[in-house]
């Protein structure tokens, strides 16, 4: 009976695909206009595509496209893109897949994305590296990232006053450390939150010493002797209240939001594009806010790690794969694009040749939010050569879940177990696959 209703969803699913991909060829384009159909779980990526696609028009009006975007929720465009590659039926011609969900692209050896590495091969010292390794299987690139996802230090400058300490005096996570419990002391105030539903805290934290789920061999990683220490430094600083477990479980939650917006903690460790959930959904802090680099393990240590992302793709079984890649390099490669993807979407662009560009020191309603606003990517300049890659694997999605739903809350939240066995059971369940 299982079996019958799997099938039956996948056969409704399938004739879904089936009816939008007619439709798409029924509503073509202009005469001499070509229509590509580009899937997204993110409704504002779309404000970018559309920029994208006028500036293509422009520059090619002898070969113009007509953007036809279809905005799903998050499981089920994931879901309807795995299928229509399998049925070779309704494939979109680029499509945004999450990094938590990319490694379930890239199993076997027949890669059903193409190969974009051609894309950048010209001015691939001018990228970050490390987000293109990690979209990558066996040198090829099978996806362009939205941004950098640089991870800073946010700092509530209010609390850091109050409590008579220097951000910049920050250097290490043990000067982090004591500087909490002066904040702490005399405010009353945690220093940080840690995240307990997502990894966002600690992915970071083990990133910046070279760690990860998996290294760049493929092998499990996941309980080595770094992320059992990093996870055991976290509790520890929950436990002696430095930090506290995000309220809402992590950094994207209503409660969280309501919580920060009325000055509740010292600090928050989240990538840069974090700055658009400050205006957004913490206007009272305009202006208290300034960021940093991430304190360092030790002393001369990485000041930074590159978290979340999500890259777009070309399958492979796109009706115009060519146009595809063209206008992908043209919107995420090229000089141009990137300073849209700031402009547009406030990200940290991929290029990091665009960083001094007069573009992104032009005043908006990010810099004119933070501090040291319109100083921002002088300071990420200086930390680019420090984010070290994140490599995926066929099983980094069930990896990544593990950690976001047992790991984190059996160790930080409710305690039951500690960091090692945390982390040595869910190793265990990965090998037992």
């Amino acid at each position: 009976m299982k079996k019958m209703t799997a099938c039956f969803l996948v056969l409704m699913m399938l004739l879904t695909l089936c009816i939008a991909g007619c439709s798409a060829e029924r509503s073509s384009g202009k005469s001499g206009e070509t229509e590509l159909t580009f899937w997204t779980f993110n409704g504002l990526h779309e404000q970018f595509y559309v920029e994208m696609v006028k500036e293509w028009n422009k520059k090619y009006p002898d070969r113009k496209i007509k953007l036809n975007t279809v905005v799903y929720p998050y499981g089920q465009m994931h879901d309807n893109l795995s299928i229509s590659l399998i049925a070779g039926e309704g494939v979109p011609d680029i499509a945004d897949v999450e990094l938590a969900r990319f490694s379930n692209f890239l199993k076997g050896s027949d890669i059903p994305l193409a190969d974009l590495t051609p894309l950048i091969e010209k001015d691939r010292d001018k990228f970050v590296e490390a987000r293109l390794t990690l979209y990558s299987k066996n040198g090829k690139l099978y996806g362009l990232d939205t941004h950098v996802g640089t991870t800073v230090m946010f700092y509530n400058m209010d609390v850091m006053k109050k409590a008579g300490v220097d951000p910049d005096d920050i250097k290490t996570w043990d000067d982090y450390h004591k500087a909490g419990q002066k904040v702490r002391k005399v405010t009353g105030k945690p220093m940080g939150t840690v995240e307990t539903n997502d990894s966002g805290t600690f992915l970071s934290m083990i990133s910046q010493q070279n760690s990860g789920y998996f290294d760049k061999n493929g092998k499990l990683i996941l309980n080595n002797d770094t992320n059992v220490k990093t996870l055991q430094y976290l509790k520890d600083m929950i436990n002696d209240k430095t930090m506290i477990a995000a309220p809402g479980g992590g950094h994207h939650s209503e409660e969280y939001y309501g919580f920060m917006n009325q000055g509740g903690a010292a600090s928050v460790l989240m990538p840069i594009w974090y700055m658009g959930r400050f205006i957004d959904y913490m206007p009272d802090l305009k202006g208290k806010i300034a960021i940093r680099p991430l304190p360092a393990w030790k002393e001369g240590g990485d000041r930074s790690a590159g978290l979340g992302g999500t890259a777009t793709v070309v399958p492979k079984q796109s009706k115009h794969v060519e146009l595809a890649k063209e206008f992908l390099a043209f919107a995420k490669g090229s000089k141009e694009g990137n300073k849209k993807l700031w402009s547009v979407l406030g990200f940290d662009p991929l290029r990091w040749d665009v960083w001094s560009s007069k573009e992104l020191k032009e005043k908006n309603k990010y810099t004119d939010y933070f501090q040291n606003g319109t100083g921002i990517f002088s300071m990420l300049l200086d930390i680019k050569d420090e984010i070290n890659p994140i490599y995926l694997h066929e099983d980094f999605a069930k990896a990544s879940d593990l950690v976001n739903r047992s790991v984190l809350f059996d160790a930080l939240k409710s305690q039951q177990k500690t960091p090692k066995q945390a982390l040595d059971r869910a190793a265990g369940e990965l090998k037992q696959k």
